[in-house]
């Protein structure tokens, strides 16, 4: 029980938690590395969410360069309710060093997002079963 509540105060729906920016709910979460930051959003609406995590080492093996990319690439995978992840070209990162931490061993929900914090990497999953591992050693999607 005292897992489930730690969870709930990682990424709960209280507003102290989350911020918001122009009718969007942003919450923040990262590893106890700090190797791995993520960023959950939804408009005002809750119908348009997305989740994003970077990982500071880059994904390994490197994925080529996302066409029409002239931003940074190579670190970061974005989730929506359904469908594959995507690799993100980006100007901005998702790793907050003052966001909270996801102790190892942690399973946390955002919207229809499920991760999983390990020693070993960070696991995250939407609705359709899809998602993406990322580790300093190797990352994927699946």
């Amino acid at each position: 029980m005292l897992l489930a509540s730690a969870l709930l105060l990682i990424l709960g729906a209280s507003s102290a938690s989350a911020e918001r920016t122009w009718g969007f709910t942003i919450k923040f979460v990262r590893t106890p590395s700090g190797n791995i930051g993520c960023v959950f959003s939804q408009d005002g609406t809750g119908l348009k969410q997305s989740l994003r995590c970077d990982i500071r080492s880059g994904i390994k093996p490197r994925p080529a360069r996302p066409k029409n990319c002239d931003l940074d690439w190579g670190d970061s995978y974005e989730l929506r309710p359904t469908g594959r992840a995507i690799l993100v070209c980006h100007g901005d990162t998702a790793i907050d060093p003052h966001a909270q931490v996801a102790p190892y061993g942690t399973i946390w929900h955002a919207g229809p997002f499920t991760c999983s914090s390990a020693a070993v990497g960070l696991r995250c999953s939407n609705g359709s079963g899809h998602g993406f591992f990322l580790s300093r050693g190797h990352s994927y999607r699946f």
